[in-house]
C-alpha cells in the first residue's frame, strides 16, 4: 500500500526526554496521533495538531529546555486508499489506460460498471480491482445492453463478488429495497429525489407517473406527511419493491403504489387529482404529455417533466415542442420555473428537467 506524506508543525526534542515530552502532549493533546513520529540519531520530531500556547510552551520547555518548534513532513499511519485507476495501471496493458472507466454506480454494496469492448476480455480484473479499492462493495456487474423495454430492465453479467442483484440503499435518510435485474434505479438522480420531495407543500396531491421503486414519492412521504402521493408504475417486480420501500420508511396512508398502464389510470382514478405530476421516463415522457393533463386538476398545477437533449437539438427546442403539446390538450404553459441539466448520460447527450406551470 502507498503512504501519504503529511507537513505538520512539530516539536524538535533529544531522544533521551522524548517519552517526557510525548506524554505531557498527550495531556495537552497536542499529539497527532494520525501521524508517526520521526526519530533520527538522538533527535526526536513530535508532530502536532496545532500551535502550542505560550502557556502550553512553557510546560514542555520546563521538561526540555532544547525543545524547538518546526514543521516537517511525516508518514500517515493510514495508507492512501489506492485508486482503481492506480491498480488497473498496474495490471493492463499501457495502450489501454485510456480506456479505463473513470466512474462506476455504487448502489448498496453493489458496483455497477459500463466496460469499453476493448476491456471485455479483462472485466474479471476490472471487478476484482473494484473490490480491492471500493471495501464496501460485495458485488461487481458490467452492463451488459441498453435499458430497454416497457420495464426499463438493463441485463447485468456478474464480473467479480457476489452473484446478486439485489441490494439495500439508502439516500437522504430514506432506505430503498432495490433489485437491479427487475426494476430500474439510478443514484445519480439523488439530488433531484431530494429536491422535488422539498417542494411539496401541504395538502398536494402528486403523481408520479413512473415511480419505479418510489425514490421520488418516498421522500415526499416522509418530509411533508400532510401530502398525498400516487406513485404508478407498470412494472409489477418495481411496484413489490415500492410496497415494501412504503413500509420500512413507514410512509404508509401518504404514499399509494398503484400497479397499471399510467395512461389508463390517468384516465380513470388518477384523473384530474394532481396538484404536481412527476414524469421521469426522459426517453419517452414527451409521448405521455396528454397523460400528465389528465392527471392535473382542472386548475392546473406543476409538472416535473424529464427528457434527454442531444446535439444539434436544444433545451429551447424542447421547451418549444412540451409547450406545443400542451397546447395541444387545451391547456397553457404558465412558466418554467426551473430549467436545468440534470446529468450528463452520454457524449452531447444530457438529461433535463424541466419544472413547468401549467393552467
Amino acid at each position: 500500500m502507498l503512504n501519504t506524506m503529511i507537513n505538520a508543525v512539530c516539536l524538535k526534542v533529544p531522544k533521551n526526554l522524548g517519552e517526557k515530552v510525548i506524554s505531557l502532549a498527550h495531556k495537552l493533546e497536542l499529539v497527532n496521533k494520525r501521524l508517526f513520529i520521526k526519530r533520527q540519531s538522538d533527535q526526536l520530531w513530535i508532530p502536532l495538531v496545532r500551535q502550542p500556547n505560550e502557556n502550553e510552551l512553557s510546560q514542555l520547555e520546563d521538561i526540555a529546555p532544547q525543545l524547538a518548534l518546526s514543521t516537517e513532513n511525516f508518514v500517515d499511519k493510514r495508507p492512501a486508499e489506492e485508486t482503481l485507476t492506480l491498480v488497473l495501471e498496474r495490471q493492463l496493458p499501457s495502450n489501454l489506460y485510456s480506456s479505463i472507466p473513470r466512474s462506476l454506480d455504487i448502489v448498496g454494496d453493489i458496483a455497477v460498471i459500463e466496460i469499453p469492448p476493448d476491456l471485455n476480455e479483462y472485466k474479471a480484473i476490472i471487478g476484482q480491482a473494484i473490490l480491492k479499492t471500493h471495501k464496501n462493495i460485495k458485488s461487481v456487474h458490467a452492463k451488459a445492453g441498453a435499458i430497454s423495454g416497457v420495464y426499463r430492465i438493463r441485463d447485468l453479467t456478474c464480473i467479480a463478488g457476489e452473484d446478486r442483484t439485489q441490494t439495500v440503499y439508502t439516500e437522504y435518510g430514506c432506505q430503498y429495497h432495490v433489485d437491479l435485474a427487475k426494476a430500474y434505479f439510478s443514484p445519480r438522480l439523488s439530488q433531484e429525489h431530494h429536491r422535488i420531495a422539498t417542494l411539496v407543500g401541504a395538502g398536494e396531491v402528486v403523481v408520479d407517473l413512473f415511480a419505479g421503486v418510489g425514490p421520488f414519492v418516498v421522500p415526499i412521504g416522509k418530509l411533508c406527511p400532510e401530502a398525498k402521493a400516487y406513485a404508478v408504475d407498470i412494472n409489477p417486480d418495481a411496484v413489490d419493491l415500492l410496497k415494501i420501500n412504503v413500509r420500512v420508511n413507514r410512509v404508509e396512508n401518504r404514499v399509494y403504489p398503484l400497479l397499471g398502464d399510467a395512461r389508463e389510470l390517468a384516465n380513470g382514478k388518477l384523473q384530474g387529482i394532481a396538484d404536481r405530476v412527476i414524469m421521469n421516463l426522459p426517453e419517452t415522457a414527451i409521448d405521455f404529455i396528454d397523460v400528465a393533463c389528465q392527471a392535473l386538476k382542472f386548475t392546473g398545477g406543476l409538472v416535473h417533466f424529464y427528457g434527454f437533449i442531444r446535439k444539434p437539438n436544444t433545451v429551447e427546442d424542447l421547451k418549444a415542442r412540451f409547450t406545443c403539446l400542451i397546447e395541444q390538450q387545451g391547456r397553457k404553459v404558465m412558466t418554467f420555473r426551473c430549467i436545468k441539466s440534470v446529468r450528463e448520460t452520454a457524449p452531447y447527450e444530457q438529461q433535463v428537467v424541466l419544472d413547468v406551470q401549467i393552467r
